[in-house]
C-alpha cells in the first residue's frame, strides 16, 4: 500500500467517516519563496473571484479612478464577491452613475443572493435578481470605467480581446511572476476572462498587496505607483470588510477579526487569497516580510475551504486566540440534522509543510 495523502479534510456521522475533502495551499514571501504548503503547491487553478484585487489594480492603472471620482467603497465593491445587500446595490448602482452607464451595460447577469437572508427578502418583495443584484456588479462597474478611460467605450469590455482585459493580463502575468503565455484563461461565472495559475504564483499576487501595505507605511519617499495602487486596494478590503462580502459572511468576518493585519478573498469552487502583512508571526516563519496564501478545495466545496483557511492560519501561528475564538464558527462548524441534533463533526488530517 502506498502513503496515503496528508491533504484533506474529513466528516463522520456517528464516528462513521462520510466524506473527504482534498486540498492544496501554498504559502510564499514577498521574495516569492515558497515557504509552507499543503498537497500540490503547483496546482494550476481557476482563480475565479480570487483575481478581483488583481483586475482591480488594473481598473485604477487605467486612470479610471481620477476621471470618474470612484472613492475607497467603489474600490473596496471592485474587490467584492458581495450579498447584493442594499448597501452593495446602492453604491454599485452610484458606481454606473459616475461612469455614465446603465444596468443595461453590465454583461454579468443575475442571480440569487450568496446570503439567505437577502434571497428570503427578495421572495417576500417578489424581487427578481438582475445584474446590478449580481456579487460582480462593483467589478463590472469598475470595468466599465477603465474601459472608457482607456478607450471612450465600453462596449465588449468583458471579451478577452478588449484592451480592459489585455490590461488585466498585463496585470497577472507581472504581480504572479510568470510569463502571459503561461496563464490560462477561461470564462468566469460573471461573464469575464478568468485566469488559472500555480497556486504558488497566486500566493504571490497575494502576497504583493500585502507588501506594498508594508512599503507604505514605511516613513521615507514615496513608493512607486503600482505600490500605491496596491496599498490602498489592500486597506480598502481591510477597512471596507462588510463592502466586500456581507453580513455573516466569511471573507468580512475573517478581515473584522484581523483589523487590518490581513485582507482574504473568496473565489467561487473553493478557491481563497490571503494577504498578510509582515510581523514578528511572518518573521517567525522565515519570512522575508509580508506573505501570501492561496488555497484549492478540489470538490469547490466552500465551507470546507473556510475551515481549511482558518486552520492554517493557526497552524502557522497567524493570530491569536481571540481571533480564533472569532472565527470558530467557520473553523468547526456544527454538523447538526433537521431537528437540531449534532450528528458528527469535522476533523483535519494534514499539517501545513515546510519547504525544504
Amino acid at each position: 500500500m502506498g502513503v496515503l495523502p496528508n491533504n484533506y479534510v474529513f466528516t463522520d456521522r456517528g464516528g462513521i467517516t462520510e466524506n473527504k475533502h482534498y486540498f492544496h495551499a501554498a504559502v510564499v514571501d514577498a521574495n516569492g519563496t515558497l515557504l509552507y504548503y499543503v498537497g500540490n503547491p503547483s496546482l494550476v487553478t481557476l482563480a475565479r473571484s480570487t483575481a478581483k484585487p488583481a483586475q482591480a489594480l488594473a481598473i485604477l492603472e487605467t486612470g479610471a479612478l481620477d476621471q470618474f471620482g470612484f472613492d475607497d467603497g467603489d474600490i473596496a465593491l471592485m474587490c467584492a464577491s458581495h450579498s447584493s445587500e442594499d448597501v452593495h446595490v446602492a453604491r454599485a448602482t452610484d458606481m454606473l452613475r459616475k461612469v455614465q452607464a446603465r444596468e443595461q451595460d453590465l454583461q454579468c447577469g443575475g442571480h440569487a443572493s450568496l446570503s439567505e437572508t437577502v434571497n428570503t427578502g427578495w421572495i417576500k418583495a417578489g424581487l427578481v435578481p438582475s445584474a446590478i443584484h449580481n456579487n460582480c456588479s462593483g467589478k463590472h462597474a469598475g470595468m466599465i470605467g477603465g474601459a472608457k478611460a482607456l478607450t471612450t467605450r465600453s462596449d465588449r469590455y468583458h471579451l478577452p480581446g478588449h484592451p480592459m482585459q489585455v490590461r488585466v493580463q498585463q496585470v497577472f502575468s507581472e504581480l504572479s511572476g510568470l510569463d502571459a503565455r503561461d496563464i490560462e484563461w477561461g470564462i468566469d461565472g460573471c461573464n469575464l476572462p478568468a485566469p488559472a495559475l500555480p497556486l504558488l504564483n497566486l500566493a504571490r499576487v497575494y502576497c504583493g498587496l500585502a507588501a506594498s501595505a508594508d512599503e507604505a507605511a514605511v516613513p521615507g519617499p514615496a513608493p512607486a505607483p503600482r505600490s500605491q495602487h496596491l496599498s490602498r486596494i489592500f486597506g480598502t478590503m481591510a477597512q471596507n470588510p462588510r463592502l466586500v462580502a456581507g453580513q455573516g459572511r466569511f471573507c468580512t468576518v475573517v478581515m473584522e477579526a484581523y483589523k487590518g493585519a490581513l485582507v482574504g478573498k473568496l473565489g467561487a469552487d473553493g478557491c481563497y487569497g490571503v494577504s498578510v502583512r509582515a510581523s514578528e508571526q511572518t518573521t517567525a516563519l522565515g519570512a522575508e516580510g509580508a506573505i501570501g496564501i492561496a488555497v484549492k478545495v478540489e470538490d469547490g466545496n466552500i465551507g470546507i475551504l473556510y475551515s481549511v483557511v482558518v486552520e492554517i492560519l493557526q497552524q502557522l501561528g497567524i493570530g491569536t486566540t481571540a481571533i480564533w475564538e472569532a472565527l470558530d464558527g467557520f473553523h468547526r462548524p456544527r454538523l447538526i440534522n433537521t431537528a437540531g441534533v449534532v450528528t458528527g463533526s469535522l476533523h483535519f488530517a494534514f499539517r501545513v509543510q515546510k519547504a525544504s
